[in-house]
């Protein structure tokens, strides 16, 4: 006899993807076991910069204004980029709002971005999946394997107080536990693309007076170009709190907790006392997983695909990993939903990977010592002309990195088993312009409906079903009693002549996920079945 399950979904790693994943479970009433080997503490993380997409997940989840509270520096704290000989030294160029970071109300999305360390992220929505009662957290649990069969998986864990290991039955289950993935290696999935492309450090240190020891005013990073030490270095958080990052470090250099604070140093050009909190080495790759899924058995996050952190997408592409396949485990789960909603995770979410990967490959390509020249440290007349010609030369080989809303939010599925067959998305521009667009497999147009409400914010977590202005309620009547007799939560919205300017189609579908599942002049039941994963009546 098939065992009962303990839970609905055992998810492997609380990192920001497997937060994601129970949070988008546990919105919906999911059963779910999240486990993670260690406590998340401590300043290590790397990622800084929670994107104008996460945010907007954080606001579906209720969580978006706890994230701004903790914000070190606060919101309005200027996230510009700044191009120095060293910080003690000559400034370049400045790029401003880098992220889209700025608190100021924008059209195209409801939330800004924000600079803030990643704990402080895992921290909120570890709170928030904590209060959610379908969600059980286990820390300092080990994942050591799974099997499954046609009704579930049997995944086996291990407290690491006590070294009691059992085995709990779940239908799914999902690898979120990182570069290093034992779910990965389970499934036999192998990462390609390339590796080593570059080594890199990760230094956290406390440096009272350092923000004031320099003329180049507030930023949140700052690229030193010298190539004495080039790299980049920021405030990470109160307490005088810093990272450094060098860049390219001749072979046999390495960073150390003893020798870090003499390296700083030398690479501002700034003499002052440093605390060593931290040193992180990590090499940067481009490398996607050659699948993503083994029957009950899924990979998301940095399990399956990892990207050089330049332009702030990897901790941002788990996050979505995350909500996207929380909808479709739950649809499967509440049984709205038909196969064809797993089914279409990996292949949608593939396209995204490759293209975001690209993208941070091509900022890479371009690192400090890259953008040096000499004579920029020069003083007098011939120093300011290499150095305004060095500016405008870093404006135009770096800006994309920092205005990132065409990749952020202009990536559109164009193959997917819940799409329209004829898909074709609208492909991402050559530029970092974003475009709004309703067509199916791109993000649903953002529409400020009033002062502080979001069309977003009236889509809850089922179907939404977006009308144009006269002539909806008997489309409306028509979805919702189909709807209803497939059991498929759906909400339906009108918009007003001016609210629907990116909405040209008479109907719109928007799924769970706030993507566009289909558009047309004519309502059918058979576009919501589709989109549900459901076969044909």
């Amino acid at each position: 006899m098939t065992r009962e399950r303990d839970h609905d979904v055992v998810i492997v790693g609380a990192g920001p993807s497997g937060l994601a994943l129970a949070l988008e479970l546990g919105m919906r009433g999911i059963d779910c076991l999240l486990i993670e080997r260690n406590h998340r503490v401590g300043y290590a993380p790397r990622a800084k910069t929670t994107n104008v997409r996460t945010r907007t997940h954080l606001r579906r989840w209720g969580i978006a204004d706890r994230l701004a509270e903790l914000s070190p520096f606060g919101v309005d704290y200027p996230s510009d980029i700044a191009f120095v000989t060293r910080l003690g030294g000559q400034l370049l160029a400045r790029i401003a709002n880098a992220s889209n970071c700025a608190p100021a109300r924008d059209d195209r999305y409801p939330e800004h971005a924000q600079w803030i360390p990643q704990y402080k992220l895992e921290q909120v929505m570890r709170e928030a999946a904590d209060r959610l009662p379908s969600v059980t957290l286990r820390f300092s649990t080990e994942f050591i394997g799974a099997t499954q069969d046609e009704d579930g998986a049997e995944v086996r864990i291990s407290d690491l107080a006590t070294s009691a290991e059992r085995s709990v039955r779940c239908a799914y289950a999902v690898g979120a536990d990182g570069s290093r993935s034992a779910m990965r290696g389970l499934i036999g999935a192998k990462m390609t693309g390339k590796h080593g492309l570059s080594r890199n450090y990760n230094v956290v240190f406390r440096a009272p007076g350092l923000a004031q020891a320099h003329g180049h005013g507030r930023a949140t990073m700052y690229w030193q170009l010298d190539p004495v030490a080039p790299s980049l270095i920021g405030p990470m958080d109160s307490g005088d709190i810093w990272f450094f990052m060098p860049t390219r470090l001749p072979d046999g250099v390495q960073v150390t907790m003893e020798n870090a604070a003499d390296l700083i140093r030398r690479s501002t050009g700034i003499d002052i006392p440093l605390e060593i909190l931290s040193t992180d080495e990590w090499v940067a790759s481009s490398l996607i997983a050659d699948r993503y899924r083994d029957g009950r058995l899924f990979l998301i996050g940095d399990a399956c695909h990892l990207h050089p952190p330049f332009g702030g997408y990897g901790m941002n592409m788990g996050v979505a990993d995350g909500a996207d396949l929380g909808w479709k485990l739950a649809g499967l789960l509440q049984g709205w939903g038909g196969p064809a909603l797993l089914d279409s995770y990996e292949a949608e979410r593939r396209t995204i990977h490759e293209e975001v990967i690209a993208e941070a490959a091509a900022n890479h390509a371009v690192l400090s010592n890259d953008l040096w020249s000499e004579g920029l440290d020069a003083p007098g007349a011939e120093g300011d002309a290499l150095r305004a010609r060095a500016g405008e030369r870093i404006v135009v080989l770096k800006s994309r990195e920092f205005h990132t809303l065409g990749t952020v939010l202009g990536g559109c599925y164009r193959s997917s088993p819940i799409l329209p067959p004829d898909t074709t998305g609208t492909a991402r521009g050559e530029d970092s312009a974003y475009q709004p667009s309703s067509a199916p497999g791109c993000l649903a147009p953002h529409v400020w409906l009033d002062e502080t409400r979001s069309l977003y914010d009236a889509f809850g977590t089922g179907f939404a079903l977006v009308c144009g202005p006269g002539g909806a309620e008997d489309v409306i009547a028509a979805a919702t009693m189909d709807a209803a007799a497939m059991g498929i939560p759906i909400v339906c919205v009108q918009l007003t002549a001016d609210q629907a300017a990116h909405y040209p189609a008479a109907i719109t579908l928007v799924r769970p996920d706030q993507y566009v599942a289909w558009r047309g002049e004519i309502w059918d039941a058979s576009v919501l079945r589709h989109a549900a994963g459901l076969p044909a009546a």
